[in-house]
């Protein structure tokens, strides 16, 4: 098991719970992500957003670059997948009962550090601008809207239309430099 670290990023907001360990996934570990994924998804439904498709099945998410969790059973996760020769941040969920808690930040902080383990400069991601805890919350840890994609990000920004993501509403690309530039 290989945990990473989540503490000690310039710029993350305090009282963010620096106790939380991130690790990266194990089999079992991936066996618990599609019900956490699929309770997060509840939060969309709520908002009237109900063709979500499946949970993805755990054997979907082995093939992922990296899948990220925190807490034991699993409480939450990061899907991480190398784009354009950085990190891209392809889906973070935490359950609704764990959310608040900091899970979610640590598993940003983690994203951030694996990224900079690896040499990325940047970790991307692609998401609903109004969404209180999709832009904004990323927003709130660092990450920044950009119109600066590479091939392959614009290519998966690309396929979202494709899908049609934004009948939801308004999509962006943000991304967060592994090294804070202050």
């Amino acid at each position: 098991m290989t945990e990473l670290p989540t503490t000690g990023f310039v710029g993350d907001p305090p009282g963010v719970a620096e106790s939380i360990v991130v690790r990266v996934a194990s089999a079992g570990d991936l066996l618990a992500v599609p019900a956490v994924e699929e309770a997060a998804d509840r939060l969309f439904r709520d908002r009237g957003v109900r063709d979500l498709p499946p949970a993805a099945p755990a054997a979907a998410r082995a093939e992922a670059w990296r899948v990220l969790v925190a807490g034991r059973p699993v409480q939450g996760f990061a899907v991480l997948e190398r784009v354009d020769g950085d990190a891209h941040l392809e889906q973070l969920s935490v359950h609704p009962a764990a959310m608040r808690q900091g899970i979610g930040a640590a598993l940003l902080r983690a994203s951030v550090s694996l990224a900079w383990a690896v040499g990325a400069r940047r970790v991307s991601l692609l998401t609903y601008a109004d969404v209180p805890w999709n832009a904004p919350w990323y927003a709130r840890h660092g990450w920044r809207v950009t119109d600066d994609l590479g091939p392959g990000l614009r290519a998966l920004a690309e396929s979202a239309v494709e899908r049609d993501l934004g009948r939801h509403g308004r999509r962006v690309a943000m991304v967060r430099p592994v090294r804070d530039p202050g």
